[in-house]
């Protein structure tokens, strides 16, 4: 099981999602309101706070789990749900594990997640919820409409967000093609990228949830996604960061952070003011231009000293550049003169 939370954290939750056999298992329980406690692993750690309870070792299945929590006690399973080890265990972590849990079966999958690092997961009667324990957090395992209901405002939002992105990115390549660029204008670029980028991952997390109900959420989020990886390489190409940079520096913003320009900007790697001019490469510009080669760009964009070079460069000067034959010449001259338009257009 992976080390980063977060990845642990999904990884569960996919084993949990509709449409699963553990999510089956699990409504089954909920629905015949007898609750249950389920350990979702069976090694020495579980076995070292287990004591009485039968041991089984027989195939996991929804309608076998389902039997099994109408006794007293926990049930263990494989961590990867393929047997169940014991049934009507009863689990003895240590009491000096903190919890804010109250009920007796809450607290217990508390303290036997934390002590052992294996999921839990629990159905309470009384509630009428299924919830998971994981690394000393209770996340409670909502319903599919639920799930649906969040992931549909947020792929509103999503959305909204995705095409001020572009309106921002169409902006600063006008203003490239101008040599008008500040920190500024690149911080904004930056400041909706990280917006977009961490819409996306809530979605991502949506879809994780719903499993075989989160197809259609799939399809939406991946028609949406702009490519915010891409576009950040290429933006921290075209204005090298004057400062020691870490890709997840932006990640670690607060949302206040977030929105203030000064702050993305340094986060990124630029400490200068925002109305410092910055000058671009061009590799973000030479990118949009289809059946052009990376190499070739990097070859054009050293040649002429950086966009601005490229952009007044004749055909005759292009095709003094190594691997550039008639047709990538007039593919090149075609693409910035479209750029060029466009500082008309808008």
């Amino acid at each position: 099981m992976s080390t980063n939370p977060e990845q642990k954290l999904r990884r569960v939750q996919a084993l949990i999602a509709p449409g699963t056999p553990l999510r089956e298992g699990l409504e089954r329980i909920l629905r015949g309101q007898t609750g249950a406690l389920v350990v979702l692993g069976a090694g020495r750690a579980v076995t070292q706070l287990s004591t009485g309870g039968f041991e089984l070792d027989t195939p996991f299945t929804p309608t076998a789990l389902r039997e099994l929590a109408k006794m007293d006690g926990a049930i263990i399973v494989t961590a990867d749900l393929t047997r169940i080890v014991a049934a009507g265990v009863h689990l003895m972590p240590s009491s000096a594990l903190v919890t804010d849990e109250v009920g007796t079966r809450h607290r217990t999958a508390d303290r036997v997640s934390q002590q052992t690092g294996v999921p839990v997961v629990t159905v309470s009667s009384s509630m009428s919820t299924i919830a998971l324990f994981l690394d000393g957090h209770r996340h409670l395992v909502d319903t599919s409409f639920q799930i649906i209901s969040r992931a549909n405002q947020a792929l509103a939002t999503y959305a909204r967000y995705t095409e001020r992105l572009l309106d921002v990115s169409r902006r600063l390549s006008i203003l490239e093609a101008q040599d008008q660029v500040t920190l500024k204008d690149l911080a904004h670029v930056l400041q909706r990228l990280e917006m977009v980028r961490r819409l996306g991952h809530e979605l991502e997390g949506y879809v994780v949830e719903l499993g075989t109900d989160g197809r259609l959420l799939a399809l939406q989020l991946h028609e949406l996604e702009p490519g915010t990886d891409e576009l950040l390489d290429l933006l921290l190409r075209d204005y090298p960061p004057t400062e020691e940079h870490r890709p997840d520096l932006l990640a670690e913003l607060s949302s206040d952070e977030l929105l203030d320009p000064q702050a993305v900007a340094r986060a990124a790697g630029y400490p200068d003011p925002l109305d410092a001019r910055l000058t671009v490469h061009g590799y973000r510009q030479l990118a949009q231009i289809q059946r052009l080669p990376t190499v070739v760009a990097e070859r054009l964009l050293e040649h002429f000293g950086g966009l601005q070079g490229l952009m007044g460069a004749t055909m005759a000067e292009l095709l003094d550049v190594e691997g550039i034959g008639d047709s990538r010449a007039r593919l090149v001259r075609d693409g910035l003169m479209r750029l060029s338009e466009s500082i008309y257009e808008t």
